[in-house]
């Protein structure tokens, strides 16, 4: 090899680093965007970002349980977050989706299903960015109440029975609290999985559920809510008329009170499985008088 093709093969090798350094460069600006960055979504046509949705389930569930309202939303033209709850106590969980919502840029609308009104009432307290609460068959507590206590507040609850539950130890667990399982088959008084948590669904998508939920810590269920965000966010409701785990008495109790927006269905607690159709129409009614 000559002096000449040495140095164009010297150059070469040059390019190329720089070349593939380049591009390294532009992997890693685009790795520091926070991926709730792309939160205002535009649909074609619009000329106002549209809120992001934020989706938080709730106990023995995750956030694949809003898979149809995903969908739905995303086919509009929403950008939806679906971030998982980490069930291990109301602070906590709280903490964690306040955080989330930190990330994201613009406006909010916030979902809880079931435990996860607990959850959003009090993340959402203080973030100017949350421009709805909407609750989907879902505690909506006063400061001071408890998951416990409003489940017991109507008589109806199929999980108002310590046989509805499986606890199991888990490391670290502070004196007294441990995880806790609903049980698949009946222990009388509770029903069963099918017929207390997953009414209203076929029997198999009913054991698929059952095999898969996620437990969550005891003391969650005794911990007592903050102060409100609904004081000063605008609600909305969604009631399942055949819910057998929060009484419909006590979730349109707790509607009224915080002022909320109501719509009432036939369906069981999982309506966010169940009819997906209906639960994106109160999201996006919501996002509409918000935006």
């Amino acid at each position: 090899m000559n002096i000449i093709q040495g140095v164009r093969l010297s150059r070469m090798r040059t390019a190329l680093i720089a070349a593939v350094l380049a591009v390294a460069g532009l992997l890693v600006s685009a790795s520091q965007i926070a991926p709730a960055g792309a939160a205002a979504a535009h649909a074609p046509g619009d000329s106002v970002p549209k809120p992001a949705i934020v989706l938080e389930h709730g106990a023995w569930a995750s956030g694949s349980s809003w898979t149809g309202e995903i969908r739905r939303l995303q086919r509009d033209g929403f950008t939806v977050y679906a971030p998982p709850n980490p069930l291990s106590g109301l602070a906590n969980d709280s903490a964690t989706l306040a955080d989330f919502l930190s990330t994201i840029t613009g406006p909010i609308i916030l979902v809880g299903h079931s435990y996860g009104g607990m959850v959003i009432t009090n993340a959402a307290t203080g973030n100017p960015n949350v421009k709805a609460l909407v609750y989907i068959d879902a505690f909506i507590p006063a400061k001071g109440e408890t998951a416990f206590g409003l489940t017991a507040a109507q008589p109806g609850s199929c999980v108002g029975s310590a046989n509805a539950f499986i606890p199991v130890p888990y490391p670290g667990a502070p004196a007294g609290d441990f995880d806790v399982y609903l049980k698949a088959g009946p222990d009388l008084p509770y029903p069963g999985f099918a017929k207390c948590f997953a009414n209203g669904l076929p029997v198999g998508e009913a054991a698929v559920l059952a095999a898969t939920q996620r437990p969550i810590a005891f003391s969650a269920g005794s911990a007592q809510s903050g102060v409100p965000a609904w004081l000063t966010i605008p609600s909305w409701s969604l009631i399942g008329t055949a819910d057998h785990v929060i009484p419909p008495a006590e979730q349109l109790f707790m509607s009224q009170r915080a002022k909320a927006h109501i719509t009432e269905i036939k369906a069981g607690h999982l309506s966010l499985i169940s009819n997906p159709g209906a639960v994106t129409r109160v999201i996006i009614a919501a996002a509409q008088a918000t935006g």
